[in-house]
């Protein structure tokens, strides 16, 4: 082969190709990105390993659902693209032939931008995902003023066919009023504020009152889950029931072994009909 010809050049190239590549990971900058933009790389990657979080039926012999975690930290710049990522997980994991339901969180005063929902109404219709398989985790319940101004943004989404979530509830009155106006199909409990005291018979009747499907977070205690049980909550996720993790990883999961192999060992009445 000619030293001069085309093809040794090619093939010369190629051949260097890895040693090149090598000496480009070790330099500065990576990829050609900045120190910002690695960065924010580097946490980008860093959120696709540990980014949802398993959500179980309360004896955790069946997963229900996830919490795209992401979302409950992010800033305004940050939402849309993070949105995005929680969408392109519900359709990875349904194009695998899973049909995991994802809950992504938002804060309450976003429901009150009417460009923000456009926006959330295009990635939404976009995705082609089947209906129940996309909610929103409203959180940020605490100031009634802006209620109503977010009322409409709330009936956008729900002719999408989008559930509705409230997260972080600890029986506030402020969130109650929230609660009864949104309607929402399922409340998120923060089970760590009754382990001092135990639970007051307004949260053990939540459910009823209001029509929802009861959500028991934070479950990392023993002392949690039979909170859980007494409160009769239809789902639950937490620590001790299993830890978030990768959405490729969600793909095998099934059950929370850990509390079936707890519940084996103290057995409690099945409040919720779980087999």
């Amino acid at each position: 082969m000619s030293p001069k010809s085309r093809l040794y050049t090619l093939v010369k190239a190629w051949k260097n190709k890895p040693f090149q590549e090598v000496r480009d990971a070790c330099g500065q900058p990576w990829l050609g990105l900045s120190g910002e933009a690695l960065k924010e790389h580097q946490s980008w990657s860093q959120r696709q390993a540990i980014s949802n979080e398993p959500i179980f039926n309360s004896q955790g012999t069946k997963l229900t659902s996830s919490l795209f975690r992401p979302l409950l930290v992010a800033t305004d710049t940050q939402f849309l693209r993070l949105f995005m990522e929680g969408l392109d997980t519900i359709t990875y994991w349904y194009r695998s032939g899973r049909f995991i339901p994802g809950i992504l969180p938002l804060p309450a005063q976003h429901l009150a931008s009417s460009n923000l929902i456009d926006a959330l109404s295009d990635l939404i219709l976009n995705s082609r995902l089947p209906v129940g398989l996309v909610s929103l985790g409203v959180h940020k319940l605490n100031e009634t003023d802006s209620m109503d101004c977010c009322m409409e943004g709330l009936l956008r989404m729900r002719r999408l066919g989008v559930l509705i979530h409230a997260l972080d509830f600890y029986g506030a009155n402020s969130q109650i009023q929230w609660v009864k106006q949104m309607e929402p199909e399922g409340i998120h409990i923060e089970m760590g504020q009754f382990r001092a005291d135990g639970l007051p018979s307004e949260i053990i009747s939540l459910g009823q009152k209001f029509h929802a499907q009861i959500y028991a977070s934070n479950i990392t205690l023993v002392k949690d889950l039979e909170n859980v049980m007494a409160m009769g909550a239809h789902h639950s996720y937490g620590g001790l029931m299993m830890p978030p993790v990768s959405r490729h990883q969600m793909l095998h999961i099934n059950d929370s072994r850990i509390a079936k192999a707890i519940f084996s060992l103290h057995p409690h009445k099945n409040l919720n009909g779980d087999k």
